[in-house]
């Protein structure tokens, strides 16, 4: 099977799943989740003429003044009367303006001696100080298109559109599991030739940001039976990951196991690096990713592969993450065949990049803030050349 170029490999595994049905869950727990349906204002913001500041409602044509105070206009109070000629409304901040007011004479100008009122020689616009009806979005209006995530700011804008409740994608569930006989539980004694099992505290951390629940089903042996048993118990699950035994060694075990559980390889083996042994397909209902062991490899293709996956199921229009252009402020080599995923972090000076690109660097990895990709057949590259880089989170 020929190496899969990125590009293509991640448009197939968006093929091999759909989003997960929505659901109308509270505002209160959409945090981070991807709208299903458009959001259309059901009300109207404001819902007539606010004041901006605390002060006086006024006709702008009667500056300076003198004008006689006649009423109060306060948020949440009962609507002011509509003002006479001459006459001015004491105000405050969010209160609607009386009829006949069209400007906010804020207190700081203002001189007031019992109900007397006048003003500084300041100009006094119409308008000044007024928040119009309508100003911040009308009733019908689209407020957020489906496929857009639901951050602090869109959910008030959804509330303050008329909402308590919103359409969303599922939640997923991802299935963990980490292969090895070299592995050990975190925290545990590591004896010669044992290797601390941090791929899948690491995946869990990555996926805590996103609209999933995570299950670890631990550590695998390299024996095609354990594999076969810890597959079947995790086909429950929207996404299943496997980590480590994905190539061809003697003691890789996950794709004879994969198939012997009975599921469908769609691709193997990807033209990037870090991160070629990559496997994905289909168990049961289940999507099914072998990413590699190496810690480095695990996170490049998890940030790739697994977190679009998910964003993908779970509703989002862009799940690939964006790419930015930025200056280097170091030199890179020439590539040659597959998509380089450098490990960097950006500086005042640019970007640069992290002393050892090996796949097992974990000390230079947690170095890094962003990834540099390097396309395949890429020249040497210059200090102060442009490259195209991927934040990190």
């Amino acid at each position: 099977m020929s190496l899969l170029p990125v590009a293509q490999a991640q448009a197939r595994l968006f093929a091999l799943a759909d989003r997960l049905p929505a659901e109308d869950v509270p505002v209160t727990a959409c945090a981070g989740r991807w709208l299903a349906r458009d959001v259309i204002a059901q009300r109207t913001q404001p819902w007539t003429d606010l004041s901006a500041m605390d002060g006086y409602a006024v006709r702008a044509a009667e500056a300076p003044g003198p004008w006689h105070v006649t009423a109060t206009s306060r948020a949440g109070g009962t609507p002011p009367p509509p003002l006479s000629p001459g006459e001015a409304c004491r105000i405050f901040t969010g209160a609607p303006l009386p009829e006949g007011a069209d400007a906010i004479l804020i207190q700081e100008n203002a001189a007031r001696n019992g109900d007397h009122l006048t003003a500084s020689a300041d100009p006094l616009p119409p308008g000044r100080h007024v928040r119009p009806a309508a100003s911040d979005f009308a009733q019908g209006a689209p407020l957020l298109k489906a496929g857009s995530r639901l951050g602090p700011t869109q959910i008030a804008l959804a509330v303050l559109g008329g909402h308590g409740r919103l359409s969303v994608g599922q939640r997923l569930r991802v299935a963990l599991l980490s292969t090895g006989d070299e592995l050990v539980p975190p925290g545990a004694p590591t004896p010669p030739g044992a290797l601390p099992s941090s791929n899948a505290p690491m995946l869990a951390a990555m996926l805590a940001a996103l609209p999933c629940d995570v299950i670890d089903l631990g550590i695998v042996a390299d024996d095609l039976d354990a594999m076969v048993t810890a597959l079947d118990r995790a086909r429950q699950a929207d996404i299943i990951v496997s980590t480590g035994g994905a190539s061809v060694g003697d003691h890789d075990m996950v794709r004879p196991a994969f198939a012997q559980a009975g599921g469908t390889l769609d691709f193997w083996k990807i033209a990037m690096r870090p991160g070629k042994p990559l496997m994905a397909g289909r168990l049961g209902k289940a999507l099914f990713l072998g990413l590699p062991g190496n810690p480095v490899s695990a996170f490049v293709t998890s940030t790739l592969f697994l977190l679009p996956m998910v964003r993908h199921m779970a509703g989002a229009s862009a799940p690939l993450p964006p790419l930015h252009e930025a200056r280097l402020a170091s030199p890179l080599p020439a590539t040659g065949d597959r998509d380089d995923y450098l490990r960097a972090f950006r500086s005042e000076g640019g970007i640069v990049s992290v002393t050892s690109q090996d796949s097992a660097a974990t000390a230079a990895m947690a170095l890094a803030d962003c990834l540099i990709l390097r396309p395949a057949g890429s020249p040497p590259a210059a200090i102060g050349d442009t490259v195209q880089i991927l934040p990190l989170p």
